[in-house]
């Protein structure tokens, strides 16, 4: 079954906690703290593998999960680091945030990676918070939480050439033709449903050709197959649009403007690709005729006029594609903006840290996804953690916050699982 969008989540592991651990051996003089970090949680990637050539395995929207990190332990034992999950999909695969259809990356080469999940870095043990003025801190942090995504996978064959038309011009003949692909062959519309890839091997050099399933008026609204597979022509060089010459009853200057206003109403520029006309089915009668008609409508276009029951005109279409596709460098879809391994800071506040909420009487709900996480990585379990988390917040000024919005006494304040009473 070939599939080419689906929707997957995933979410990287969790960091270790760090341990909260003192020394307590014979001869050991002061022995101190001595809780080690956690591990960090597992990264999730993406890889490109030619062996696979559809997004099948992702049909049900599937769930990719990676492993926590280990805790520290005693005697400053970091925990083990969780092992990054590495998920193939097939080359050609271009990868976006759901939420505003974000782009990550455009996996276009065997073998090529791209991070999509960061796995959360292991929390501290209460070995680093040791200073001169606390040297037995009962503290330490919990694991850094991992990022949970919903990610757009779309499949966009690597194709140089790709074949559109109407149903039925003779795009799965040519292509059976001129390579070692199998296409459905048959007298009715829409006997191709899935893209066909083929390789052209001519004058020691080759190139991949798709043939796509026809077009029909209205196909970038969704009409027939086509906003279904426009997505495939978008990384085609060149585009040969095959117009039906045979005795069908249609006028092929009205065949050629239909597909025309579609790749126009499609976008993306296809419609300014380098596009190579194509009469098929000269060997029909009255196909001279069609085609001079169609000479006449686009007198400034080169029309190559084939047969694929008796070989006409494929050499020469073939020479064409070659001479073309040696003068039209590659373009990725997506100008991939070049990674930078240096942080920026800033003197500006940014978006504020926390925000308050008061839905109801007597309840103080705080919300933000940075006070979110430090409260997560907050070991409230000891005296100190707490104290830590309660200065932290005072040092947000959440308590003054909650004393402009009328807080009293025994109101109850929430963040995230945790609910404390608020006290003037």
């Amino acid at each position: 079954m070939f599939i080419d969008r689906v929707v997957i989540e995933v979410r990287s592991g969790k960091g270790g906690d760090g341990a909260i651990a003192f020394r307590r051996e014979k001869y050991v003089p002061k022995g101190g703290p001595s809780g080690g970090n956690g591990g960090r949680g597992a990264s999730i990637y993406l890889r490109a593998n030619k062996a696979i050539n559809t997004l099948f395995n992702f049909r049900h929207s599937k769930t990719i999960i990676g492993p926590d990190g280990e805790k520290g332990g005693i005697k400053n034992q970091f925990g083990k680091c969780a092992a990054d999950v590495v998920v193939d999909v097939p080359v050609g695969t271009v990868v976006y945030l759901e939420d505003g259809h974000r782009f990550l990356g455009d996996l276009d080469k065997d073998g090529k990676m791209i991070r999509v999940a960061k796995g959360g870095r292991g929390g501290r043990g209460n070995t680093c918070f040791k200073s001169p003025t606390n040297r037995a801190p009962r503290i330490a942090e919990n694991g850094e939480p991992g990022e949970n995504k919903r990610l757009i996978l779309e499949l966009k064959l690597l194709a140089d050439v790709g074949v559109v038309g109407l149903p039925s011009v003779g795009k799965s003949t040519f292509l059976s033709v001129v390579t070692s692909a199998r296409p459905e062959i048959a007298d009715y519309p829409f006997t191709t449903i899935i893209p066909n890839l083929g390789v052209v091997y001519r004058h020691e050099k080759s190139f991949v050709i798709a043939d796509l399933p026809g077009l029909i008026a209205g196909a970038h609204q969704g009409k027939g197959l086509g906003l279904q597979f426009l997505r495939h022509i978008e990384r085609c060089r060149i585009i040969i649009h095959m117009i039906d010459m045979s005795d069908n009853g249609r006028d092929p200057f009205e065949d050629y403007q239909t597909i025309i206003d579609e790749l126009k109403e499609y976008g993306l520029g296809l419609v300014e690709r380098r596009m190579i006309v194509v009469a098929s089915k000269m060997d029909e009668e009255g196909a001279q005729a069609k085609l001079r008609k169609l000479q006449k409508a686009l007198p400034d276009q080169k029309i190559f006029p084939i047969s694929s029951l008796s070989d006409e005109g494929i050499g020469a279409l073939l020479d064409e594609c070659m001479s073309l596709l040696s003068q039209i460098p590659h373009k990725p879809l997506v100008e991939e903006e070049p990674f930078e391994d240096v942080k920026v800071y800033s003197l500006d506040g940014g978006e504020k840290e926390f925000e308050i909420l008061h839905p109801e009487a007597h309840r103080f709900v705080i919300v933000g996804d940075q006070i979110i996480k430090y409260y997560k990585m907050t070991n409230i379990s000891t005296d100190e953690g707490m104290l830590k988390l309660l200065t932290h917040f005072r040092h947000l000024g959440i308590d003054d916050e909650l004393e402009k919005m009328g807080a009293k006494n025994g109101d109850t304040v929430e963040i995230a699982d945790f609910a404390f009473d608020y006290v003037e």
